[in-house]
């Protein structure tokens, strides 16, 4: 059993920066891959980014490449979503998930657990 708690959303004026925290418990965290989604008023759940269990592998979506940065700390039991260059589309709450097979870290119904999400809120 993996508790996922998402933090440091909020609002932020278009090009700035955010980081994001998810904190797991349980003691299989560092058998998981970790992605981050997102979820905008209307629309359905995107892909954001996700890291293997071990770090050596990230893997993001085209919309957010080179502008976030995905990492975990397995010691601290979290990963982490370096949001830079921050634009209005990017507004959305944005969740951690678990996944324990890397091969399917972009679609959402393959995670096993989910934290409650972050709101994340860019102005123009």
């Amino acid at each position: 059993q993996v508790q996922l708690v998402e933090s440091g959303g909020g609002l932020v004026q278009a090009g700035g920066s955010l980081r994001l925290s998810c904190a797991a418990s349980g003691r299989t965290f560092s058998s998981y891959a970790m992605g981050w989604f997102r979820q905008a008023p209307g629309k359905e759940r995107e892909f954001v980014a996700a890291i293997s269990w071990s770090g050596g592998s990230t893997y993001y979506a085209d919309s957010v490449k080179g502008r976030f940065t995905i990492s975990r700390d397995n010691a601290k039991n979290t990963v982490y979503l370096q949001m830079n260059s921050l634009k209005p589309e990017d507004t959305a709450v944005y969740y951690c998930a678990a996944d324990p097979v890397w091969d399917t870290i972009v679609d959402a119904y393959e995670y096993d657990y989910w934290g409650q999400g972050t709101q994340v809120t860019v102005s123009s």
